[in-house]
């Protein structure tokens, strides 16, 4: 069992789950498979085989939703990174507090 606020056990469980979800985010390595996804995203996800969990969670844009999907954090980045969006954010939206926030916890974090 996970104890940390915000966060999802990332399992085997879970990773059978995010496949096609992990699969697609892993694309976005490719400049052009970036592209692709923002000129169709509905067909990108068709392509992959997205579930209705996943393809409402990438419409959404919600990295606690995609999580929930199962989503790998490090897949997510991925997506994320294609609406400007890094792992601060990320972790900014886990723990429910503004990107700021969750900075001055890292800094607070990193000088304790």
């Amino acid at each position: 069992m996970c104890n940390i606020p915000g966060t999802k056990l990332f399992d085997a469980d879970m990773a059978r789950k995010g496949y096609a979800l992990n699969k697609m985010c892993f694309s976005f390595n490719e400049e052009a498979n970036r592209k692709a996804f923002l000129a169709d995203e509905e067909g990108y996800m068709k392509q992959y085989g997205l579930n209705e969990q996943q393809a409402a969670a990438i419409r959404a844009k919600n990295v606690l939703q995609l999580l929930e999907a199962g989503g790998n954090a490090y897949y997510l980045a991925k997506f994320a990174g294609i609406f400007g969006l890094d792992m601060q954010d990320i972790g900014a939206q886990q723990t429910g507090v503004t990107k700021a926030e969750f900075q001055a916890r890292l800094d607070a974090y990193a000088t304790a």
